[in-house]
């Protein structure tokens, strides 16, 4: 006879509750993360700025990037 811990429907429950929870909490990660984008979109934000700058100059901005890119890959 199973025991209250090991009885599969108490298991499935606990599993489906922790995934449920889960899933909640990427979707409200994700949220956040779409909102701050859809903020730094807006004009004088971030991401219209570097959008703006790369347009201008796209040879200057792939240079830096890689820079950045190499740099990073050093320290690893």
């Amino acid at each position: 006879m199973a025991t209250n811990e090991t009885d599969p429907r108490t298991v499935l429950d606990k599993a489906t509750g922790a995934v449920q929870d889960a899933a909640e909490a990427v979707q409200k990660t994700t949220e956040s993360i779409a909102s701050a984008i859809d903020d730094s979109r807006r004009p004088g934000g971030v991401l219209d700025q570097v959008t703006r700058i790369t347009r201008e100059s796209p040879l200057r901005s792939l240079a830096i990037a890689f820079i950045v890119g190499w740099i990073v890959a050093r320290r690893r």
